[in-house]
């Protein structure tokens, strides 16, 4: 009896410790996706209206996206005819190329997917040394074929149209050694500037990869982060988890 009660104990505790505090974003409305890095916040809505969260108020950012990232590479967003733009001196400077998808948490450099699921990168030096056109901007296409495209400080995670799941080691310069398949399924993936990496499947379920470190950056395994609702975004940075539901609601969770 003792022996079960201190397993029982164990589980007990493993569930708190791994227990979310999850409130409503309630002074946003309507948003379509967010991302978080570097203890900042922007996010698009249903209408593709750019933010950026400071305190507690959602400051709308000039132009039109549907898809906006924040990281070591800067503020970079995509619009609904896939062109790319980098938030520069207060405004959006076009760059070249055409993404449906960009993500600024690698380091200093940025990755994307095109609209035949083709995943580009490029190098850090010219991410961070764009300043507008003139400026070069040599994407280097990668193996392979994703629909989101996400990096952290130990690799870069992605989701292909059948929702499989791979990971890939790659520098500033964008070179690489392809991708290595990772079990499980998710819909869309993010990783955190501090290597964490979560998901969302298609039904709706929140995941996070265990044991990743930089000697193990594919982790051991996923666990399921409970919700209330379906989701269909998330993003984390610095203890806070945001999410955004099928329904546009915006969650935000610490533990």
């Amino acid at each position: 009896m003792r022996a079960t009660a201190a397993v029982l104990l164990v589980h007990c505790l493993l569930a708190i410790s791994h227990a979310w505090d999850c409130q409503e974003v309630v002074n946003i409305k309507n948003l379509m996706q967010i991302d978080a890095g570097l203890g900042q916040v922007v996010a698009t809505d249903t209408s593709q209206i750019p933010y950026y969260l400071v305190a507690d108020k959602w400051i709308r950012l000039p132009g039109s996206l549907k898809h906006i990232t924040i990281g070591p590479a800067g503020i970079w967003g995509v619009n609904k005819g896939d062109s790319i733009y980098k938030y520069v001196a207060g405004n959006w400077v076009q760059a070249a190329g055409l993404l449906k998808q960009v993500d600024a948490g690698g380091n200093q450099f940025i990755v994307g997917a095109n609209m035949n699921d083709t995943p580009y990168c490029l190098t850090s030096s010219a991410t961070v040394g764009y300043k507008g056109p003139g400026s070069s901007l040599p994407w280097t296409g990668l193996p392979g074929a994703v629909k989101y495209y996400s990096c952290g400080p130990f690799g870069c995670w992605a989701v292909n149209k059948n929702d499989d799941i791979y990971l890939m080691s790659l520098n500033q310069d964008c070179q690489n050694k392809g991708w290595s398949h990772i079990d499980g399924k998710l819909s869309m993936i993010e990783v955190a500037t501090d290597g964490s990496v979560f998901g969302v499947n298609s039904v709706g379920d929140v995941y996070t990869r265990d044991g990743i470190t930089a000697s193990k950056p594919e982790g051991t395994g996923w666990s399921n982060v409970p919700m209330s609702l379906r989701m269909k975004h998330v993003t984390y940075d610095l203890g806070h988890l945001w999410v955004v539901s099928k329904s546009a609601v915006t969650t935000v969770c610490t533990r």
